[in-house]
């Protein structure tokens, strides 16, 4: 979200002051997890090193300590599989703008895990804007008429990377944050024009370790169906956006007919598909004029086709598509809402790339039929904890050897965390995902939700019946704009039987996993349980969740034994 994101910018630009760190969480540093057949109750057949970092990282968070950072000031998370290891880059953001002090790689900043749990600080590819973005920039407002920005301000923003051919792909985004009238920075008084446009470039590597990096240049940037001079806009508080199509946000896919493709967007209108030169990285028709009459025009000057919006207004607060294939199917992630703490989830998918895309209830995304569903993920907190806001702006990825499925994003603190951490600590989250029927009378219609915990990377293992008996905590995960869902106490009996948050009887096909929660006088909800840690406990430990959706629902439930 463009202007949320310049507030983000002067959040993040906070004085700190840091102190030492006495363990340093990238050297793999945990709690162990054997035999504990402790208050989780999970069995002893669970294994592996809790993370013990602690999640507030305010004090190690000067440039001093990046190498303690593990997941500390995540953004925007794109993560790709080369050479051994996960590679994780992000948007320019880190508490007080350190990342910012670094000698070389400044610009989209990364991280690389071999096992998803312990991260190490990597530079990213650039030190400053390349040049051709100012070029590119001028010669479209010369076209425009318009004088030249001598020295444009410049805000980097949420690549997406992919393995390609044996070497590391980045699209990245470099958004002009200078007016179009006058050309003058938007931190200066309001000139009555929208902000200018956003631009996406290529760059690939072989060496993502020592930051060797070569720019491929200019793949696209913002479009317009107002016209060449259509820019005009009445009021700082109009959001009737000048483009159609915003240039950020891109996500990138090889589909299983050997076609690439570029899929971006945000805020502006819905979301746009490029087909990609697989060979060249850059879009296969060449770019007219980035403004015409209509959307069509749009397409016929090559900037892509809509695949989908969540309405069909200008201002759709949804951005930051993510998308891969699985099982015939392209599933399209999204965020929706405000930046902060209303930020979510949601995925639709499609048979073909080019839609139509449907939600799990049948509505369809690709001709703007309104909120999408199943929630994803969305702000919420289990008992006694400050819990978590603004979860979402994901990368969606397979794990190496295993092909399970990952979700990543920045997570944030809420308001009473204190001082300012809200919106300002920006810590990343890798969880599971599961694959959740639809309902209890399609158990093979399965939907991706990610797990309430985080991955610890903890040995697999089934669960049994008689580790479902106890005492949990169940959220519901609704859709109330701004709100984290809180959990509540539901006690499942060894007799079958629901009691607090839901009352009812539970049903449990250890072979498939699956847990039916069958509410009196509501649907049967299946849930598909997993063992993972309970991030929340002192110490932490391991425990087991769920997570599980249902077509007429509108919401997700998530849950953690606790007893």
């Amino acid at each position: 979200m463009k202007f949320a994101r310049y507030a983000l910018t002067a959040l993040c630009a906070v004085l700190l002051a840091a102190t030492a760190c006495e363990k340093d969480p990238a050297e793999g540093t945990g709690i162990k997890t054997k035999d504990d057949d402790g208050p989780s109750g999970t069995p002893s057949t669970v294994t592996g090193n809790i993370p013990d970092y602690d999640d507030d990282y305010r004090s190690i968070a000067g440039w001093d300590y990046h190498a303690k950072w593990n997941l500390a000031n995540v953004h925007d998370p794109s993560i790709a599989f080369f050479d051994g290891y996960y590679y994780m880059y992000n948007t320019d953001a880190s508490y007080g703008n350190e990342h910012l002090k670094a000698s070389q790689g400044r610009h989209f900043p990364g991280k690389r895990s071999k096992d998803l749990v312990n991260w190490t600080y990597v530079q990213g590819p650039m030190n400053e804007a390349p040049a051709w973005v100012k070029e590119k920039l001028n010669a479209i407002r010369a076209e425009m008429g318009l004088d030249p920005i001598e020295n444009p301000s410049y805000g980097f923003w949420a690549p997406v990377v992919r393995n390609v051919g044996g070497k590391l792909r980045m699209y990245y985004c470099i958004v002009v944050d200078n007016y179009i009238k006058t050309g003058k920075a938007t931190s200066t008084a309001f000139d009555g024009s929208w902000s200018e446009r956003a631009f996406i470039g290529l760059c690939e590597t072989t060496d993502p370790y020592n930051g060797k990096w070569e720019d491929k240049g200019f793949v696209t940037c913002s479009s317009s169906d107002k016209g060449r001079d259509g820019w005009a806009r009445s009021s700082a508080t109009n959001w009737d956006a000048y483009f159609y199509y915003n240039a950020i946000d891109p996500t990138y896919i090889a589909g299983p007919d050997g076609k690439h493709w570029l899929i971006h967007g945000s805020w502006h209108s819905g979301f746009t598909l490029l087909e990609i030169n697989p060979e060249t990285g850059l879009p296969k028709k060449t770019l007219g004029d980035p403004w015409g009459s209509s959307r069509d025009a749009l397409a016929e000057a090559g900037y892509g086709v809509r695949i989908g919006a969540r309405n069909d207004s200008r201002w759709q607060g949804s951005e930051a598509p993510e998308i891969i294939y699985k099982d015939g199917y392209y599933y399209l992630f999204m965020a929706y809402d405000g930046l902060d703490v209303p930020y979510n989830t949601r995925v639709v998918r499609s048979e073909k790339i080019e839609g139509p895309y449907y939600d799990i209830t049948g509505r369809n995304f690709t001709n703007a039929r309104g909120d999408c569903y199943p929630i994803v993920t969305h702000p919420y907190k289990f008992s006694g904890t400050r819990g978590w806001v603004g979860i979402s702006h994901c990368a969606v990825f397979q794990q190496e050897g295993t092909g399970d499925w990952f979700y990543a994003s920045q997570a944030r603190f809420p308001a009473d965390a204190g001082g300012n951490a809200p919106n300002a600590v920006m810590m990343g989250h890798v969880r599971r995902i599961v694959w959740c029927p639809a309902s209890a009378d399609n158990l093979n219609d399965l939907w991706p939700i990610a797990l309430p915990e985080r991955y610890a990377g903890l040995s697999k293992a089934n669960v049994t019946k008689a580790d479902i008996a106890g005492t949990w905590e169940h959220i519901d995960l609704k859709y109330d704009y701004g709100k984290q869902d809180a959990s509540s106490e539901l006690v499942l009996t060894a007799n079958g039987g629901m009691s607090g948050a839901l009352t009812g009887t539970w049903t449990f096909d250890e072979s498939k996993q699956y847990l039916t929660l069958a509410p009196n006088g509501g649907d049967k909800v299946v849930v598909v349980v997993a063992h993972e840690a309970d991030w929340e406990a002192s110490p932490r430990k391991a425990t087991i969740v769920y997570a599980g959706t249902e077509k007429t629902l509108n919401s997700t439930w998530w849950g953690k034994k606790v007893k």
